[in-house]
């Protein structure tokens, strides 16, 4: 089981911090400099896994009696390393009223705690809409790690034919971009949201909704989502793609079939 999982990092992720040269060339430095200035240092988070991965495993947990009833539960999550052993975990806070007439887009708060029980990472999700053709008020997360300090967001961009997010810091500045590709349906094969430079030249890592039938018996059937990262990229960064990877799995995955 190891040796797959050494094998799914090693695929062909440069190492990068936001702010590093791009290895094209032809880039200008001046756009790497104002990142490195734009991007906050980052924090330490107690009991903190996040610096040494380069593989964060997310896994999420089913809810029996929300599927025997067909009623919208909280979610929940396991946070894993290449290993498969848990680091953390995220519990979904929100309303019964929200779930039901909301679904999707419901305002909630998820609380990732270690194995302690010790709250590390708080993501914060207002009520907002997701629609294509409407550019205004789209989706957007707050990143609180520590809890209560605040060290980045995840903006949904409009675009009318692909999913397009920004990692912001503190200040909302853009960071990093992450593109998804034009159907999410995830039939027969992983769905990739690439990480991307601002410029969109370099991919330096990507966020995977795994299918059902590749995973390992670290897996159980719902929803799989694997994170490749540089093992050195900043802390604060991981725990906002821990974020997005929340956001995608409501926003494309909520009500996608089992095992795909």
């Amino acid at each position: 089981m190891a040796s797959k999982d050494v094998q799914n990092q090693r695929r062909g992720l440069p190492r990068f911090l936001p702010g590093a040269p791009d290895p094209d060339q032809s880039l200008p430095a001046s756009s790497s400099n104002s990142a490195t200035q734009a991007w906050q240092p980052s924090l330490p988070l107690p009991n903190s896994f996040l610096p040494t991965l380069d593989l964060i495993i997310i896994h999420q947990q089913v809810e029996l009696l929300g599927m025997i009833l067909g009623t919208e539960t909280s979610n929940k999550y396991e946070i894993k390393n290449n290993l498969g052993q848990r680091i953390y975990f995220a519990v979904e806070e929100s309303i019964c009223f929200n779930r039901t007439f909301c679904s999707t887009l419901r305002s909630c708060t998820l609380r990732i705690t270690d194995n302690s029980g010790q709250e590390v990472i708080t993501v914060n999700r207002p009520l907002r809409c997701n629609s294509c053709w409407c550019p205004c008020y789209l989706q957007e997360l707050e990143i609180q790690a520590p809890p209560g300090t605040i060290v980045g967001y995840v903006a949904q961009k409009w675009d009318p034919f692909l999913p397009k997010f920004t990692i912001q810091n503190a200040n909302k500045e853009d960071i990093l971009k992450i593109v998804g590709p034009c159907a999410t349906c995830g039939c027969f094969g992983d769905v990739d949201f690439e990480v991307k430079t601002i410029n969109e030249k370099l991919t330096i890592g990507k966020i995977s909704k795994y299918w059902s039938g590749f995973v390992n018996n670290v897996f159980t059937n719902a929803d799989n989502f694997g994170i490749h990262v540089p093992a050195d990229l900043d802390v604060t960064v991981k725990a906002a793609m821990i974020g997005a990877c929340f956001l995608f799995d409501f926003m494309f995955f909520e009500h996608s079939l089992a095992g795909l």
